[in-house]
């Protein structure tokens, strides 16, 4: 932002600079004091056109860097969560997998202790 700022200080102290060597340089040209008047003024005109073109140049660089960032910062974003959301559902299934797995193991387990169990009572009738 320093540079932009430096920028903009050197072209204000170029069109004042400019601007005062313009208004000196009529004002001491030999002519009518209503014609010279009139020509600073002019001067005055065109000196503040140019620095409305260049302020509205300049706000339109900075739009346009503007809309590029946020661009590339929402496609970040999108790539970043779209990442996060896949991530989440390969753990997801993995930890279901395992949960299944797991239980089908402890049902089992619990079926045979139970007939052993039941084959024990038998066994003592």
């Amino acid at each position: 932002m320093s540079k932009k700022s430096n920028s903009a200080a050197v072209l204000a102290a170029l069109l004042a600079g400019a601007a005062t060597g313009v208004i000196l340089g009529l004002l001491y040209a030999p002519e009518e004091g209503k014609e010279t008047r009139k020509k600073i003024k002019e001067k005055a005109n065109d000196l503040k056109d140019k620095a409305v073109d260049e302020y509205s140049k300049t706000s339109e660089r900075v739009k346009d860097k503007y809309s590029e960032v946020s661009s590339n910062v929402k496609d970040k974003y999108d790539a970043l969560s779209s990442q996060f959301k896949e991530t989440a559902q390969n753990v997801a299934s993995t930890v279901k997998d395992s949960y299944d797995k797991y239980k089908d193991q402890v049902v089992s387990k619990t079926s045979d202790v139970v007939k052993d169990v039941e084959s024990e009572l038998e066994g003592l009738k």
